[in-house]
């Protein structure tokens, strides 16, 4: 048995196998460099990461003065130029006690909604006729030339405070 044993250790060397099957050490150190290359890549990160958060910024921000003292609505834009998606999640302000986001569906009904989606490299618009904010149990009726503040709270960025321009309620946005 111990004859058998070493015949078998000794035919499984390297020297003893064909040539088409032994191990070639410029082919191995290569596949292992690759491997070795792609694994330090994926723990870093990588350059791809950074590109797949989000990257917000709001702009056209503005609320029509209300007619009614208890209720307004607020619009503005959150443009991502960043290759990760967000969602809005909710907003606060001094200027109410709740603050609700609304969404239109497709038959002209609104709906409070947890949150809006905000794509990769894309925008979310805030608009009459569309989703919106609702300021509900206003503490004092915004009047044109006066401003609120906002501040937006999102899934995966950081909040951002925004100083909303309060305009006649015939306001129309440009563009």
């Amino acid at each position: 048995m111990k004859q058998q044993s070493e015949r078998l250790s000794q035919q499984s060397t390297p020297s003893r196998l064909p040539r088409r099957l032994r191990p070639r050490p410029a082919l191995v150190t290569a596949v292992a460099g690759s491997a070795l290359c792609a694994l330090a890549l994926s723990a870093c990160g990588g350059p791809a990461s950074a590109d797949a958060e989000p990257k917000l910024a709001v702009s056209g921000a503005y609320v029509p003065q209300p007619p009614m003292a208890d209720m307004a609505a607020g619009y503005f834009t959150v443009t991502n130029t960043g290759g990760g998606a967000d969602a809005l999640t909710s907003v606060t302000s001094d200027a109410a006690s709740s603050l609700t986001l609304m969404r239109t569906t497709s038959d002209g009904e609104m709906q409070g909604v947890k949150s809006l989606p905000i794509p990769a490299n894309g925008k979310l618009t805030l608009s009459t006729g569309g989703n919106h904010l609702m300021l509900m149990g206003l503490k004092r009726k915004p009047t044109a030339g006066q401003s609120v503040t906002f501040e937006l709270h999102f899934a995966k960025s950081a909040p951002v405070s925004v100083r909303v321009p309060v305009e006649p309620a015939t306001y129309q946005p440009k563009g």
